[in-house]
This record gives C-alpha cells, structure tokens and sequence, in this order.
C-alpha cells in the first residue's frame, strides 16, 4: 500500500544555512533555560544534559528536512522516503535514557521529573530542527511554567507521608495502648506496629509505622516526638520520616 505525506511549509525542500542556525540556536536556548534551572536546584539533568539533547533532537530533525531535497530522485519519491523515521528512534532512544534517570529505593521513586524533563526537550528540539519556531517556544513557555512555578504549588499541597517511630520504654512506662492512643490523638494513622520485649518484660520497643498528611517539604519533628521522649519511664524515642 503506497503511503503519501504531506511535507510542511515550515519544513522547505531547499533549507538555507541562515534558517538552520536560527534552528540550532533556539534549540540551545530552550535547552539552556530548562537546563540552568534544573541544574540551579541539583537535578542531575542539569545545563549541559539538555543543551546536548535538545541538540541532538534539533539536528536529527535538520537531518530529516535536508534528506527531503528532492533532487537526482524519481517523482514518486515523497511515497516510498518515510524520514520520520529518524526522529522518532531518537524518541525511542530518550526513552531509554530517561528510564535509566528513574531510581528506585523501597517505596521511594526518585528521577521522574528528571526523565520527563528530557523526553520533553527532546521534543522541544524536534520542534525546532523541523522549523516549528512559534510551536517550539510555545511548548518552551509552558514547559517553563509547569516546571518553576507548579513546583512551589506542589510543596504547599498537602500528601499522603509515611514515616518510623520506635519507642523504648521500661516497666513503668507508658504501654503499647498508651502510644497508640497518643499517636491516634495526634491525627495519625497507624499502618502496623512491631513489639520486642527486652529482659523478661523489664521494657519494651515499640515500632509504629505511621502515616499523616502534610507537605512534602515540611521536616519538623512531630510534637508528639518529644511529647513522649519526656514522658516518664521513656528511654529513648526515634522518629524516621520516609524521604519525599
């Protein structure tokens, strides 16, 4: 089955020198701005890594618009040349890249920003090799705002957090259904506790996993912490947040 596509008119048969280094230009720029805020908050995709993908992405596209030239070829060439081929392996191979960004650890997913912040300046890149300036920078505004100003959005909205804490009490101290209690009055929820009595029933270690609401970038240390540390018969309280 014979396949037609229609070849854009941002995408010209003949591309000048002046036109591909405008392209390659706003490839670095977008690549630049995305990168130096990324790398100005230490994420691994940082000035560098963008600008090299972005380039990348804006040059395999250049590619494709100057294989389009249609000289020393028959007239039914456009139906049998499928260019788009290129850039979407070079989106397949970001694909890859930015699954190796992901890092898993426990219940903790770190990098998937990271990941999606190169797939789309991938496509930033794209859009730029192939001519798409107004697009290009379209996509580049709102990448920018999603990117620095959701984020002070995101750390105000309250979520789900888990966190450890273990108590270690003598005899006299409080009981397993005193620290419950006191941890259900403090508005947190308990997902499962691990008991270990020390020296025939002389104390006791209480480990409560927990989970409450808050903000992803509140570290205080709950009151009941210290609530309890100061309790009598306590000996010793630890409270381990789990990373965000």
């Amino acid at each position: 089955m014979l396949r037609y596509y229609w070849v854009s008119p941002n995408m010209p048969i003949h591309l000048e020198w002046s036109e591909i280094a405008i392209r390659l230009l706003c490839a670095i720029a977008a690549g630049g701005l995305i990168g130096f805020e990324r790398g100005e908050h230490g994420r691994p995709a940082g000035l560098r890594t963008t600008i090299l993908v972005s380039l990348a992405a804006c040059l395999a596209m250049i590619e494709t618009n100057l294989l389009l030239a249609t000289a020393g070829k028959p007239p039914n060439s456009f139906v049998t040349l499928d260019l788009m081929r290129l850039p979407l392996g070079i989106l397949s191979g970001m694909g890859f890249i930015g699954a190796g960004a992901i890092l898993h650890r426990g219940n903790l997913v770190l990098g998937i920003t990271t990941a999606a912040t190169l797939w789309f300046i991938t496509v930033l890149g794209l859009c730029f090799g192939g001519g798409q300036i107004a697009l290009g920078f379209g996509g580049l505004s709102i990448g920018m705002v999603v990117i620095a100003g959701l984020k002070h959005v995101e750390w105000r909205v309250k979520q789900d957090r888990q966190g450890t804490l273990t108590v270690t009490t003598t005899a006299n101290g409080p009981t397993e259904e005193d620290i419950r209690s006191s941890l259900t009055a403090q508005q947190y929820r308990i997902a499962s506790c691990a008991l270990v009595y020390i020296g025939a029933g002389e104390s006791l270690e209480l480990t409560c996993h927990v989970n409450w609401r808050g903000t992803a970038r509140d570290t205080t240390i709950p009151a009941i912490v210290r609530t309890l540390a100061y309790r009598s018969g306590v000996v010793k309280v630890a409270w381990v947040p789990q990373e965000q």
